[in-house]
């Protein structure tokens, strides 16, 4: 005998979705706008001085626009209420926005190396000053976007922004530094060799967060949640005899749901158990969505409450 509960039936009880916050939207479009403008400006700096890191900065703002501009839309898209004919509603909007701006990143950083490796074997004329100038007043933009990100960086989706505001504050660094070494020494490899080192740095945060998002979208076990620890103390709850079929997984970033069957002695002792479980599952893992499955042992033949075959108790 079993019979399946889970917090409600209806689709829209788990998912109550608003409007992103002002405040949110509010930074995403200040940052969108000082980076679109400024990129403007440094791709100009860049073919005036023949400086790559400024070019390469000036690139990887003009993607940062276009992450924060699906970062705007994500953020919307997402917090659109559940349907019929999306039960769990559009939270993974934020998770596919960032995985599609950490791929933008790989690719610019893709464009960064091959650009650098051109020009370290033909190196050209770079204006030291002229790139340290820019490359200041791009610092100063990069780090207002940054501060405006910050404060939103609980979600997902803006720490893949701010991810892309950060490589644009390196790169900002690194052209100031090769700026500065090539108006002193006259060293112009100093310039695609820069270009190079923030490239590595951005592949690396950047394949953390598509780790992350790819790891959501496949449904992988959330890294706070040790599945094998979670079945042992799910087993070890009073009246819990044994625990199969245990499912773990994220709905959204912010949101993770459970399943399970459980195997029990008591089914009267059924819903006091339920909303034990349900009150530790969401107190020590933050598990919002719970489903579980009670079975417990059919009674002997020939006791009065055993099915007939025709389905009808005795």
């Amino acid at each position: 005998m079993e019979a399946e509960s889970s917090r409600a039936a209806d689709p829209d009880s788990h998912h109550h979705h608003e409007t992103p916050p002002p405040a949110s939207r509010r930074r995403l479009v200040g940052t969108l706008l000082l980076t679109a403008g400024y990129a403007v400006i440094e791709i100009g700096g860049g073919l005036w001085s023949g400086s790559l890191a400024l070019l390469s900065d000036a690139g990887h703002m003009l993607t940062d626009a276009a992450a924060l501009g699906i970062a705007l839309y994500a953020q919307r898209v997402a917090h659109r209420p559940a349907s019929a004919h999306h039960s769990y509603g559009y939270a993974r909007a934020e998770i596919l926005g960032a995985l599609l701006n950490s791929l933008f990143m790989l690719a610019l950083v893709g464009w960064i190396t091959v650009e650098a490796l051109m020009r370290l074997f033909s190196p050209g004329k770079v204006d030291g000053i002229g790139v340290m100038a820019i490359a200041a007043i791009g610092l100063l933009v990069n780090l207002g976007a940054a501060w405006l990100l910050s404060g939103d960086s609980h979600n997902m989706n803006s720490r893949a922004a701010l991810l892309h505001v950060l490589g644009d504050l390196l790169a900002s660094v690194a052209a100031i530094v090769a700026g500065a070494v090539i108006w002193l020494t006259g060293w112009q490899p100093i310039d695609p060799l820069l270009s190079l080192l923030v490239a590595g740095l951005i592949l690396r945060s950047t394949w953390t967060l598509v780790r992350q998002s790819s790891h959501m979208l496949l449904e992988g076990v959330p890294a706070h949640v040790d599945l094998a620890a979670l079945s042992e103390r799910l087993a070890a709850q009073t009246g819990v005899v044994a625990v199969h079929d245990l499912h773990v997984w994220h709905i959204g970033p912010e949101q993770v749901a459970l399943s399970a069957h459980l195997a029990i002695n008591e089914p009267e002792q059924w819903p006091r158990l339920l909303a034990t479980l349900q009150a530790m599952l969401a107190k020590d893992y933050a598990i919002d969505h719970v489903t579980l499955q009670p079975n417990w042992p059919l009674p002997p033949p020939g006791h009065p409450a055993t099915p007939r075959p025709d389905g009808v108790e005795r």
